[in-house]
């Protein structure tokens, strides 16, 4: 990605590395992507190392309780959103015998980023893109997809 360097792809093995990539997009979403990336261990032990049961099942309590936690991002609607969005991809996951095969149950790339925008909270184009690239999906080059959305 122009002037930085590409993020690091994963083979995910949990529903919690799909949640993990899925939560720091949210993160990244208006805010500069170092401050995430040097608060990342905090959030990630905040968020119960992004266990999808466990986010999954947060109380309102443990909801404010995180607002409060200097490790994390305090955003109350994006915490709230990641919250909802473990509980949808435990769903997508039971629904399709397994998230990945929901992700590649779409017509091709525009087509599984406007469901993820449909299924998940705080999840724009950028987020999708750069989700689907981390947990190994097939993308457009960087450049084909600028370019593709300069057009739209």
């Amino acid at each position: 990605m122009p002037g930085q360097q590409a993020p690091k792809q994963i083979d995910p093995q949990s529903l919690g590395d799909y949640l993990e990539v899925m939560s720091k997009a949210i993160f990244q979403a208006g805010i500069s992507w170092k401050v995430v990336e040097s608060k990342w261990p905090g959030i990630r032990e905040a968020f119960r190392g992004f266990d999808a049961e466990a986010i999954a099942n947060l109380t309102p309590q443990d909801l404010d309780e995180l607002t409060q936690d200097k490790r994390v991002i305090r955003n109350r609607r994006k915490l709230e959103a990641i919250v909802g969005n473990a509980r949808r991809l435990i769903e997508l996951d039971e629904g399709h015998g397994s998230f990945r095969d929901y992700l590649r149950s779409h017509d091709g790339f525009d087509e599984t980023v406007k469901d993820l925008r449909r299924q998940f909270k705080f999840l724009g184009d950028t987020g999708c893109y750069y989700f689907l690239y981390v947990v190994g999906e097939k993308v457009p080059s960087h450049e084909e997809w600028q370019a593709s959305r300069r057009t739209n």
